[in-house]
C-alpha cells in the first residue's frame, strides 16, 4: 500500500495511502473501490483525473456549512454526456458529536453525510488519537462543458463544538490527509 493519499495501482484503481495505525480502516476503503473500477469501465473509460490533497489541520466552530480551504478541486468536463466521479475523502474528529459534512457542485449541493461520531471530549481516552473517515462519494451528471468545481464544506449544525480535519482528537499535530478527486467518465 501506498503511504500517504494514495494513488492508482496498476489495474486504475486507486489505493489509499496508510500507515500502521489506519490499515484497517485503508483496506476496507480499497475493498469498495473493485466496484468503482467496474462501474467506470463500463460506463466507457476515464477520460481525465484531477486531484487534490490537505495535509494541513482545519478546523471550524460554524453553525452553518463552510468552505474547508484547500480541499476543492475543479475540472472542465469534454462532453455534456460526461460524467464526473467525485471521490472526496475527509479524515475528521470533532469536540461535539455533530459534526456534518457536504459536497457542492459550485454552489449546488451534490451530496452530504452528518456524522455522528464519539467525540474527543465525551468518550474514554482511547478515542483521543483517532479520527475518522468521511466519504463523500457520488456519480455526478453536471451537463456542461464549462469549468465545475467540488468543495467539501463542514459544520456544527446542532448544538456547539469544533470540527477537524487532518487531526486526531486532542492531538494538535497532523492526523491524516483529505482528499478530493475528480475523474471524468465517457457517458
Amino acid at each position: 500500500m501506498p503511504v500517504g493519499p494514495g494513488g492508482l495501482d496498476s489495474n486504475g484503481i486507486w489505493q489509499f495511502g496508510e500507515d500502521d495505525s489506519e490499515a484497517l480502516a485503508s483496506d476496507l476503503l480499497n475493498l469498495g473501490m473493485g466496484s468503482v473500477s467496474t462501474a467506470i469501465s463500463t460506463l466507457g473509460g476515464v477520460l481525465q483525473v484531477v486531484s487534490t490533497a490537505k495535509s494541513d489541520v482545519f478546523s471550524t466552530t460554524s453553525t452553518s456549512y463552510t468552505n474547508v480551504t484547500g480541499l476543492s478541486a475543479s475540472i472542465t468536463p469534454s462532453s455534456t454526456t460526461s460524467k464526473i466521479l467525485v471521490l472526496a475523502s475527509v479524515n475528521a474528529s470533532a469536540s461535539t458529536s455533530n459534526g456534518f459534512f457536504r459536497l457542492l457542485r459550485d454552489t449546488t449541493v451534490i451530496g452530504s453525510n452528518a456524522l455522528d461520531f464519539p467525540s474527543f471530549g465525551t468518550v474514554s481516552p482511547s478515542y483521543n488519537a483517532v479520527s475518522f473517515v468521511v466519504l463523500l462519494n457520488i456519480l455526478d451528471a453536471p451537463s456542461t462543458v464549462s469549468s465545475v468545481t467540488y468543495q467539501v464544506q463542514a459544520g456544527v449544525i446542532q448544538g456547539s463544538g469544533t470540527v477537524f480535519l487532518n487531526r486526531r482528537g486532542t492531538n494538535d499535530d497532523n492526523g491524516g490527509v483529505s482528499s478530493v478527486t475528480l475523474m471524468e467518465v465517457a457517458g
